[in-house]
This record gives structure tokens, C-alpha cells and sequence, in this order.
């Protein structure tokens, strides 16, 4: 397929700057893939699709604050640097992005937080955009990850960028209420919608939960360049699936029961690491999978994803789960009942 295939016109008033008042809240738009059929509910009442002995599969992953503000040695000009990954705990070499990229050469010192008091040299152009720095840090690196944290600002999506100041300080909101591993830069939208009290309801109806991890990356939100999907190279993302997601997962399967991938982060990181005979096996590591149509999934039974930009990954794994035709109908009609879309709005359930 091509990527202009993916090409839809969104309204500005229909992406949403600010999550609901209660997460369950949100609508919820529910689609049958064999039927066609589309229903309009909340997403509480996700509950009411799934039975006793159905597993959600959860990416606990955990926004870090990966975005640096800083300034250029001797010219003081600005820049911001993305952490990506951390390359070697006892150098402090770090991969990241650096904006603007084309000034900044090998050799230079780049000085962060208030007090410029965070240094970090410049040791190789790994990319266009991409470098790879060395921190100068004396201390432990526990103190120095504090370091980071303490100066550190969390990389909102474009559309939230302008109402940092309107998101709450910390950022609650921007991270699921069951993140645990900390190392993704961008949040899984689609577990945004998961209250405690609807986490709980589920369980006490005897849906099983799976955690799995992996970091959210850059890569997601990154505009695509080629007009030919498979010479599309997407960045790696870490992940892990441990051996008991696996067995809460593949138990599932062989009782027939529904496995949910919450989110498209979830459906990625299940379909990275599965035997040919559908079974999810115990994997840590790092994935560039890259779905788009025509794709076979061979785990998850049912998807929940939030509605995506135009043109974006995750909008072409969405399509590869629902059915190319399918999906671009569903969002025609999400965008003629004003559902809100992008990081902030509101869900779609593909049974």
C-alpha cells in the first residue's frame, strides 16, 4: 500500500487538548470487523463486549522526561535534546535527538538545566538527526538518572505542545494509571481510557490482565517519507513480554478466550515475539516491526486504539487490524459524529 492511501482531512476543533474529566468517560466507538456494524457507547461499557476468562494485554511502560532544554558551548544558542536510549550506564553515552541537529557538530559541549551544570560532549553523528552524546557526571548512576529527571521535561505530542501550562505540572494525565517501567517517551494513548474502578470491574467479571512493556518511541510520531510502505524503515523500540504474561496469554488461547491488545504499542510488541503456532513466547529486546496491509495477526482477538493522525504508524496497524476499507469508513464517520481524536481523545474497540 501507499502512503497516501492513509490521507484524511481532521478538523482542528475535533483534536482534543485536554483528556476528559473521568477517563472512562470518554466515547467509545465500537466496530465488528466481520459485520461492519459500528456502535456508539463510553468506554465503561468496553465491559459488556468481554467475558469471564478474556485477557487485556497492558503496556505498563512509563513516560520518562526525556526532552532536555540546553544551550551550545560558547554561542549559547538554543537546543533541545530527546533522550532515546541509554547506550552504556558507566560512560554515559545516551542515542538522541537533537534539535536543531545541523549546528551541532562532534566535539561540542552542549549545557543543561538552570545552572548549565549538566555537560554533555558530543562523540558521534549517528543520523541526520540523531548523535550520540557523553555526559559528564560525577556521582553514581542512580544520582545521575535523578539528575535527569530532576532538569528533565516530558515530550509532549505536537498538538499539546502550546498548553504545557494547562496539563497539570506533573503530568498525571499523560501517563496510565498502571505504568510501571520507566523508558518511553511518549505515552500508549489507548490505556489513557482505563480507570481503577473499571480495572476493577473487569476483574471482579473475571477478565485476566497481562502486562507487557515496551517503550514508546519517537518513531511513532515521525513523519513518513516514502510513498512506498515497505521501504518504510521504522525506528527500534525496547520491549520485554516475561514468562507469566506469556502463560496468562497463551492459557487464554488455548481455553479459545478473546486476547485484547490495549493499544497499538501492545499489538506491536505481541506480534514481535510469537511462534508460528500463535503462541506468545518470553522475549526482551528491541523490535523495528513495521505493520501495515495486508497483515495476518496472529495474537490479539480485539484491539482498542485511540484515533490516530493521518498517515502515521499507528494508524496503518490500526488499518492492518480492522481492514484497510473498514477503517478509513469508521474514521469518515468518527469525523461526521465528532468524536475527538489524537492523544487526548477519544477510543475506538475493533472486535
Amino acid at each position: 500500500m501507499k502512503l497516501s492511501q492513509f490521507k484524511y482531512d481532521l478538523p482542528q476543533d475535533l483534536i482534543a487538548l485536554h483528556p476528559v474529566e473521568e477517563r472512562d468517560e470518554s466515547r467509545l466507538l465500537v466496530v465488528d470487523r466481520k459485520t461492519g456494524n459500528i456502535e456508539h457507547k463510553l468506554f465503561k461499557d468496553v465491559i459488556n463486549y468481554f467475558d469471564e476468562g478474556d485477557v487485556f494485554v497492558l503496556n505498563n511502560t512509563r513516560v520518562f522526561p526525556a526532552l532536555l532544554y540546553g544551550e551550545k558551548e560558547k554561542t549559547g544558542a538554543s537546543i533541545s535534546v530527546v533522550l532515546l536510549r541509554e547506550l552504556d550506564e558507566e560512560s554515559r553515552l545516551w542515542d538522541v535527538l537533537v534539535d536543531p541537529a545541523r549546528k551541532i557538530r562532534i566535539g561540542n559541549k552542549l549545557y543543561f538545566g538552570e545552572e548549565n551544570n549538566l555537560v554533555a560532549e558530543v562523540i558521534d553523528n549517528t543520523t541526520s538527526r540523531g548523535r550520540t552524546l557523553r555526559f559528564l557526571f560525577d556521582g553514581t548512576h542512580d544520582e545521575f538518572i535523578a539528575k535527569l529527571k530532576e532538569i528533565g521535561n516530558t515530550p509532549l505530542p505536537d498538538e499539546l505542545k502550546n498548553i504545557r501550562d494547562i496539563v497539570p505540572g506533573d503530568l498525571d494525565n499523560y501517563q496510565t494509571i498502571y505504568a510501571k517501567e520507566e523508558g518511553a517517551v511518549a505515552a500508549p494513548t489507548a490505556g489513557l481510557h482505563f480507570s481503577r474502578e473499571l480495572l476493577k470491574m473487569l476483574e471482579i467479571k473475571g477478565i485476566n490482565f497481562a502486562e507487557i512493556t515496551l517503550h514508546v518511541g519517537l518513531g511513532n510520531f515521525r513523519q513518513i517519507d516514502v510513498e512506498d510502505l515497505t521501504k518504510y524503515k521504522t525506528d527500534s523500540e525496547d520491549y520485554s513480554i516475561d514468562t507469566k504474561a506469556c502463560k496468562i496469554i497463551n492459557s487464554a488461547i488455548d481455553d479459545n478466550k478473546k486476547i485484547v491488545a490495549v493499544g497499538t504499542t501492545t499489538a506491536k510488541a505481541l506480534e514481535s515475539s510469537v511462534y508460528l503456532s500463535g503462541k506468545v513466547k518470553p522475549e526482551k529486546g528491541w523490535t523495528n516491526k513495521f505493520i501495515f496491509p495486508p497483515y495476518e495477526f496472529m495474537v490479539p482477538d480485539a484491539m482498542i486504539t485511540n484515533f490516530h493522525q493521518s498517515q502515521s504508524p499507528m494508524m496503518m496497524l490500526t488499518s492492518a487490524f480492522a481492514g484497510y476499507e473498514l477503517l478509513m469508513h469508521v474514521y469518515n464517520e468518527a469525523i461526521k459524529e465528532k468524536y475527538r481524536f489524537l492523544t487526548y481523545g477519544d477510543a475506538m474497540l475493533i472486535l
